[in-house]
């Protein structure tokens, strides 16, 4: 993978064809905007939806990483979508439907920036190391409602079916060194339901959530955080480490710990 800055804990999923909801995205405090050419926009807006979303990079997203979602490569619009992309100022390219290395790696090649290589079959599951391990690509996004689809999950069921998909998707992106982004939750009024599956993506060792509507931005963005109780802990562990193998509240640490303490400590901006 690409070495990228810190992963988002927030990428808010938004149609290119929307004029509101980009000029509103610039207002909100997420991570990430993903502009999307794909399934959030109708057949008929898709090239508007293109000229859109380049103009709107260039305009930009002020700190927020910037990127844009193309079509598939199954789609007539992708030739397009990814030569007016690759020209484009935008900081990363997200694609859907990844399902081998070689694909992954054309799309790199041609697009000419880091990609986001969506997760979203058994097939992309099972290929997931080797997109991962390929150089310019800067993470992996577990695309659950078509990968739910298609490992015959009924839609109505939980997360449990697709544990093993998920775990894979995250060792996936950890052996690559990049990011592992969870999938969108549908339900725009579970506030419970939206926290609880952060919470459980966190757990999972996912970075972050993508998202598919500005008021799931602050859930997301607590639960994705380090907890107080977190940031007391590393900043001691830091503060009492000087190296080697040694004891510290009664457990035993080593450099390993010293370097989580720290990235947790770096997502926070408490040092650089």
């Amino acid at each position: 993978m690409t070495s990228m800055a810190l992963a988002p804990r927030t990428a808010l999923f938004l149609p290119a064809s929307n004029p509101r909801a980009i000029a509103k995205a610039r207002t909100l405090d997420c991570d990430m905007v993903i502009l999307d050419l794909e399934d959030a926009v109708k057949p008929e807006d898709k090239d508007m939806a293109r000229a859109a979303a380049i103009a709107a990079i260039a305009e930009g997203f002020g700190a927020r990483i910037a990127a844009i979602r193309v079509n598939g490569t199954d789609a007539a619009e992708h030739g397009a979508d990814l030569a007016a992309v690759a020209g484009s100022s935008a900081a990363m390219i997200v694609v859907p439907k990844v399902e081998d290395a070689g694909t992954a790696a054309h799309i790199v090649e041609t697009g000419g920036k880091p990609i986001l290589a969506m997760i979203e079959t058994p097939r992309g599951v099972l290929a997931a190391a080797s997109i991962a391990a390929l150089p310019g690509v800067a993470g992996l996004i577990a695309g659950t409602n078509d990968l739910k689809a298609g490992l015959g999950i009924p839609s109505a069921a939980g997360r449990g079916g697709m544990s093993l998909a998920l775990q894979s998707v995250v060792l996936a992106a950890r052996a690559g060194g990049g990011w592992a982004l969870d999938g969108v939750f549908n339900a725009l009024a579970d506030d419970a339901g939206l926290d609880a599956e952060c919470r459980e993506g966190r757990a999972l060792g996912f970075d972050g959530k993508t998202l598919i509507h500005p008021g799931q931005i602050a859930i997301a963005t607590a639960a994705f955080a380090p907890t107080p109780e977190e940031v007391s802990d590393a900043r001691a562990l830091l503060a009492a480490a000087r190296g080697g193998a040694e004891r510290f509240r009664d457990r035993m640490i080593e450099a390993m710990h010293v370097a989580q303490a720290r990235l947790l400590l770096q997502r926070i901006g408490d040092i650089d």
